[in-house]
């Protein structure tokens, strides 16, 4: 355990938090595109994504627990914690800019999440006015077979054909 494991792991957690980056403008691209049907693959991917980087938190959370009893920080020290509390060389420079670059990241990962859910919301509004302007009454049957209500409507598509 020491500095060195800790900035790998950060290291590849940037990695997955820049996959995620990827996979939510994939996401965007699909929504204002409309194309909607290959949404659920681009949904599970952003999950899978999620689950790596819960996974890649906790491993995180070990490495720097080792570290922050060599360093002389709370066990559950943040980076901007273990940074300040680094040993005088490179490392707390490298923590800084992993810190800088994980925080830049997360607002990215923010604004593209608020902006597929308006996306999403705003796709739902429409399919739900679209269905409430169709007139699905097909009417009632009458004692003769045909239908009350709705007559007129079929009767001029029957003209156009």
């Amino acid at each position: 355990m020491g500095a060195h494991e800790l900035s790998s792991l950060l290291w590849q957690e940037r990695e997955l938090l820049e996959l995620l980056v990827f996979k939510l403008e994939e996401e965007q691209l699909l929504l204002t595109s409309g194309k909607t049907r290959w949404l659920h693959h681009a949904t599970r991917e952003v999950e899978q994504v999620l689950e790596r980087l819960r996974n890649a938190g906790l491993a995180r959370a070990v490495e720097v627990s080792g570290l922050a009893a060599t360093w002389s920080t709370p066990e559950n020290a943040t980076l901007r914690q273990l940074a300040a509390a680094a040993p005088d060389g490179p490392w707390g420079e490298i923590l800084t800019a992993h810190l800088n670059a994980m925080t830049t990241l997360a607002a990215q990962i923010g604004e593209l999440r608020d902006s597929n859910q308006q996306f999403l919301r705003a796709a739902s509004r429409s399919t739900q006015e679209t269905l409430a302007g169709l007139n699905t009454d097909a009417g009632v049957y009458t004692s003769r077979g045909t239908t009350a209500g709705g007559h007129d409507k079929l009767h001029l598509l029957n003209q156009d054909l």
